[in-house]
This record gives C-alpha cells, sequence and structure tokens, in this order.
C-alpha cells in the first residue's frame, strides 16, 4: 500500500507511523529521517536543506519532493510505502500526485489522525524530559514520575522543553491548521482520505487505523 499519514502535533503520527509501516511490511519515509539522511550523506539537497534548518527556515518544497522523489524510488519502497510528515501543504501534495502520475503509481489511502485540540495541548504541554544523557520521558497526567520534577529511573531533573509550552504548541496547532490541514479536504475531493480518532490506548489506534486501511484497500 502507499499511504499518506496526516495529523496535528501530539497525534501520535510518529507511533502510529511505525507500527503501521511494520504491520504493513512498508518503508516508513519520514520527513525529518530524510533531511537528517540527506545531511549526513552530506548530499547536495542535504547541504542545500541544512542551509535553511541553519537559517531557522522550512526546508524548501522543491527540496523536499526532491528528497521524497529518490526515497520512493529506492527498492524497499517498490511495494509501497508509508508517508509521513510529507506533503505537509497543498502545493506538495499536487507535486507529489504529478510524481507519482509519472511514475504510473497512485495513492492507496491518506490517513487522518484526528484528535481534539484540547488533547493535543494536554499531550504534549504535558511532556517532562530527563536532563540526563538518557533523557527519559514522563507525563504529568499519563505517567507522572513518582516524585515531581525527579526521573523515576535515575534521579535527574525534569524540565519542559521550550517548544513543548502551551503557547509553542498553539501555534504549532495553528501552522497545521493553516498549513496541512487543508489537504485533508484535497485528498477528499479524491475519495482517497479517511478520518480516525487517535483517542485511547495505542493498540486501539493502530486497529482502528488497520481496519480503516483494509476498507480503502477494499474499495468500500
Amino acid at each position: 500500500m502507499r499511504i499518506v499519514l496526516v495529523g496535528p502535533p501530539g497525534a501520535g503520527k510518529g507511533t502510529q507511523a511505525t507500527r503501521l509501516a511494520g504491520k504493513l511490511s512498508i518503508p516508513h519515509i519520514s520527513t525529518g529521517d530524510l533531511f537528517r539522511a540527506n545531511i549526513s550523506r552530506q548530499t547536495e539537497l542535504g547541504k542545500l536543506a541544512k542551509v535553511s534548518m541553519d537559517a531557522g527556515n522550512l526546508v524548501p518544497d522543491e527540496l523536499t519532493i526532491e528528497m521524497a522523489k529518490d526515497r520512493m524510488q529506492q527498492p524497499d519502497a517498490e511495494d509501497g510505502f508509508l508517508l509521513d510528515g510529507f506533503p505537509r501543504n497543498v502545493s506538495q501534495a499536487e507535486a507529489l500526485d504529478e510524481l507519482l502520475t509519472t511514475e504510473a503509481i497512485k495513492l492507496d489511502a491518506v490517513l487522518d489522525l484526528e484528535v481534539p485540540g484540547g488533547e493535543v495541548i494536554k499531550r504534549i504541554a504535558g511532556r517532562r524530559i530527563c536532563r540526563s544523557r538518557s533523557a527519559h520521558v514522563f507525563h504529568v497526567s499519563y505517567s507522572p514520575p513518582k516524585k515531581q520534577g525527579v526521573c523515576d529511573v535515575c534521579g535527574g531533573e525534569l524540565y519542559q522543553r521550550d517548544d513543548d509550552s502551551e503557547e509553542t504548541v498553539r501555534k504549532r496547532l495553528e501552522v497545521y491548521h493553516t498549513q496541512t490541514e487543508p489537504i485533508i479536504e484535497y485528498y477528499k475531493t479524491q475519495g482517497l482520505a479517511v478520518t480516525i480518532s487517535s483517542l485511547g490506548p495505542v493498540d486501539e489506534v493502530t486497529r482502528r487505523a488497520l481496519e480503516a486501511l483494509e476498507r480503502e484497500d477494499d474499495g468500500e
């Protein structure tokens, strides 16, 4: 299957992408991994991307698209792939359509992980990270430490990352709603988008996703 995974920050895309790709035996292709791989290998695309990232800017669409094109043409992606973080806007979605048409292949489904904004803020703003090298992760509501502010594992200090603050999360949500969310409607017009709730246990969300993808694959 060829799948695009969409959802706001805090929806659990990374977790579900890894699980779904494993169960479907297809590669998980994330933009973060693409950027890191190209920068690490010092490819021309990686060098250009690094310039943008070092300046605090988003990697330009044309670079992201070229990296994704190169990755999707690798042998392990011949029978399918799961895209995570790409496309991130309608322009990229249109470019992906053009690319796939050129390669005479098509997407099977666009899986939209839905989660209320209040839950997103609660999930992300509640995270606490240990300052030690191991960087153990806790959550003030879902997996609190036995002693407030202290890591259960090593006794290190727990802290909240700057990009996990409520103010920052709200800004990230705003960016998602204005830039990325419109691709859901774009794919709905093609009959590809399917929305599932990402609330509840991880296993339950994975089960919902697999059932939704199976229905799409069967043409329901």
